[in-house]
């Protein structure tokens, strides 16, 4: 009796199925990575528009890079905010997050982007300090990241101590600013803020050309310009939407 083998043949429905099913996640994910290559290359550019705050609106202007990584700056002229840094950039897909290194304090974060690129608009949310409020941007041109001037030494008129005061919103304030050169390195700045409490300001940078001085504060938004005449520092701190004259002279 001759035997009998059986040869199990495989399910060509069920191969058909899995195959199918393969090519269509395969596509999918292929589909998915070109999107996101897509929103990416249109992200990059400058972006300008308005946050809605409550009673007014405010200029707001994104730029944004890449080559290796992402780079980008913000400036907000209503807020004397100009070309901040952008910190923790997340792209993903079409939804963008980022930090702006600027208007913050000890207490205070700083300010937070999330927007999402719809119809050629980056549209979203800018958060600080538990409040919201919606912006929409267009895109102007192609991006124009600010970099930042790097400090530099300043002239021996200008070294040590500096004493002064200015009053904003009915409140006096005590300044004291402390320059000082390091042989061939930028020099570097004490600047503190008495009011109705001690802000000792991290200083980002010190530029000085002639008879003219920069002090820069990206945290707290503060930036003073002055100019040194018979040996006073002539100028005015900028903070935000306000501006008050300071002058600065030698302790007694």
């Amino acid at each position: 009796m001759s035997e009998i083998q059986l040869v199990s043949r495989p399910n060509r429905s069920f191969l058909g199925f899995t195959i199918a099913a393969v090519i269509s996640f395969a596509l999918h994910v292929a589909g998915a990575a070109t999107e996101a290559t897509e929103a990416a290359s249109e992200l990059q550019g400058r972006w300008s528009g308005t946050i809605q705050i409550p009673g007014h609106e405010l200029v707001l202007v994104v730029d944004l890079a890449r080559e290796a990584n992402w780079s980008g700056s913000a400036t907000l002229p209503g807020l004397n905010v100009k070309g901040a840094p952008l910190t923790d950039i997340k792209i993903e897909g079409a939804d963008l997050y980022f930090g702006i290194q600027a208007m913050t304090g000890p207490s205070v974060e700083p300010p937070k982007i999330k927007a999402r690129l719809s119809n050629k608009k980056l549209v979203g949310d800018f958060l600080q300090g538990g409040n919201s409020a919606r912006f929409a941007l267009e895109k102007i041109g192609p991006p124009q990241v600010e970099e930042m001037p790097r400090s530099t030494p300043v002239a021996k008129e200008f070294e040590g101590e500096w004493n002064g005061g200015y009053e904003l919103l009915g409140y006096p304030r005590k300044v004291t600013l402390k320059l000082q050169n390091h042989d061939s390195q930028p020099a570097s700045a004490d600047f503190v803020i008495v009011g109705r409490k001690v802000n000792n300001l991290p200083v980002d940078r010190i530029t000085q050309q002639g008879n003219f001085i920069t002090i820069e504060c990206n945290a707290f938004g503060i930036t003073y310009e002055g100019r040194l005449e018979n040996g006073e520092i002539h100028g005015t701190v900028l903070q935000g939407p306000s501006e008050v004259a300071l002058v600065l002279h030698r302790p007694k």
